[in-house]
Parts: C-alpha cells; structure tokens; sequence
C-alpha cells in the first residue's frame, strides 16, 4: 500500500478490503475501541503487525538490515533492499543522517571510496553519488576488457 499513489485514507481502506475473516473480524474490534481520529494508516500497520507479524519476524528484519552489504547487487537492487529493511529499523535509523551512514557502510568499498569522505545528510543526494561511482567503475571495467 505504502507504494502505492494513494492518499493514507485510501491506503487504510484498501487494505481493510483485503482482510477476510478472522482478520476482519480483528480490525473491527481495532477500530471499535478506537477513538476515530486515532484510526489512521499508521495506525493500522502497525495494529496489523502487531497481531499478524511475530516479534521474531521483525527482530531477523532489522538485524538484516543492520548487516545488509551490497555484495554483487547494482545500487539500484542495494537501494531497494535497503528500503524494505529500513521499515523494521524505524527506531534505530531515526533521521535521515543515520540512513545515509547505514547505506554508505553497506556499499562496496570500491564505489564507497570514490564517494566525497563527508557523510552525506540527503539519502537521495547518497543514491544518486553511488550510481555515478557504479557507472565510473562499469566504464573502467569496460575500458580494461
């Protein structure tokens, strides 16, 4: 739902018409005890993660993300992972900061040294760097063959 181009009220009632039975039930009850200002798409996630997705789920997430490397992946495959797993380490990544030293210290040092030593404070300012030390070193490696 999240990308999805939808308003959050649209979001929480698309994905309310996708709950059957028992869950329905459940966020009927959710909802019931709510106050209806509180009953919002945030809301809903993380009510339904709560219920439907184990704490050990979330744990192996985050410590995924935590350990994520680019290894062989292009950097627009590392930046997608990235993005996924970022989701589960909302209170360990807290600022936008805190990402950009995450993805950097995932890269491979190849393309982390031809990036400026500063860290950088825009994630998209980061992404948009990695892929033009990617491009730098498929253009080399192209260039020796």
């Amino acid at each position: 739902m999240d990308d999805l181009d939808c308003t959050i009220e649209q979001k929480l009632k698309g994905a309310v018409s996708l709950l059957r039975d028992e869950a329905y039930q459940w966020w009927l009850t959710m909802r019931e005890g709510t106050q209806a200002n509180h009953v919002t798409w945030d809301f809903f996630k993380v009510a339904f993660q709560g219920k439907y997705v184990g704490a050990s789920y979330v744990d192996a997430r985050r410590k995924e993300f935590l350990n994520l490397v680019q290894r062989n992946k292009s950097i627009a495959e590392f930046e997608a992972e990235f993005l996924r797993l970022s989701w589960y380490a909302r209170g360990i990544v807290t600022i936008e900061y805190e990402c950009c030293v995450q993805f950097e210290d995932g890269l491979q040092d190849e393309l982390r040294v031809l990036i400026p030593p500063q860290r950088e404070r825009d994630f998209a300012a980061l992404v948009k760097k990695a892929k033009i030390a990617e491009d730098v070193k498929r253009s080399e490696r192209q260039n020796r063959e």
